[in-house]
């Protein structure tokens, strides 16, 4: 498996930093948090992204994926929704990035589950065709109104199509009451990389450095190596969240040390 961090926990870095950590510290990619206020985002005009793309071809140092926001099982009108999955769409091609991620974002106040699900799927449907034509896969990430693998399938079930896949949060499908088995199980099919963290408990989301927590990352890293899944490990710090948290730089090291422990106990 190959091992990434997310810029969501340096936020705002500039990107020669970004990669001079990436490098420094053994990383093999990066899941670029796709937003305004960092340095890669929609808004960046053709010669800005042919530069961002240069650099990390020259630092050797992979572009795992955008990190975007849009929230497909949202109410509301379709085509704000499917524009943002455009405009990410469109910044991964340009970057060469495999992967965009999304949020299912429902509103069980004002939808049913049902209502929920067939909104996310006739979104992820229609922005399928365009991000084929791209080359691009959409992730959907078990993440608030579906936070177990068992939801987003019910979302993947409907849509069909090669080009949407999953996003596993190992914080969120825990949360949700999932065993790790239970989750590569329903999402393997899917799978298109995997997001690891750690948090005190689950009333305290707060981010530790790897192993320093309750999340079951040897469950996990050992059903992936058990199936012979060889994808990405990502570590999400959400330093962006919790200001108190710990600077990630200074953790850059030992968790990359913590995952290849568990990667070789798992061989």
């Amino acid at each position: 498996m190959k091992l990434a961090f997310s810029t969501l926990g340096v936020p705002g870095l500039p990107l020669p930093d970004v990669l001079r950590l990436a490098t420094t510290h053994g990383y093999h990619g990066v899941e670029l948090r796709a937003h305004p206020e960092e340095p890669v985002h929609p808004g960046l005009g053709s010669a800005e992204r042919a530069d961002v793309a240069a650099e990390f071809k020259g630092s050797g140092v992979e572009i795992l994926g955008l990190a975007g926001y849009a929230r497909v099982a949202a109410p509301g009108d379709d085509e704000p929704v499917l524009a943002e999955i455009r405009s990410l769409l469109d910044l991964a091609r340009d970057l060469d990035a495999p992967y965009i991620r999304v949020f299912p974002g429902g509103d069980l106040d004002v939808q049913t589950p049902e209502e929920a699900d067939a909104t996310a799927a006739r979104r992820l449907g229609t922005a399928a065709e365009y991000a084929g034509d791209l080359g691009v896969r959409i992730l959907l990430e078990t993440h608030d109104s579906h936070r177990t693998a068992a939801d987003a399938m019910r979302v993947l079930g409907l849509v069909g199509h090669r080009q949407v896949g999953a996003l596993w949060d190992v914080m969120h499908t825990w949360l949700g009451g999932e065993q790790p088995s239970e989750t590569y199980a329903a999402l393997s099919p899917h799978l298109g990389y995997v997001q690891v963290k750690d948090i005190a408990s689950a009333e305290d989301t707060t981010p530790l450095p790897l192993g320093a927590g309750v999340l079951p990352l040897a469950e996990c890293v050992e059903v992936l190596s058990r199936h012979g899944w060889d994808g990405w490990l990502c570590w999400e710090y959400e330093k962006r969240w919790y200001e108190s948290a710990a600077e990630l730089p200074g953790l850059l090291g030992a968790g990359r040390e913590h995952l290849s422990r568990l990667l070789n106990d798992s061989a």
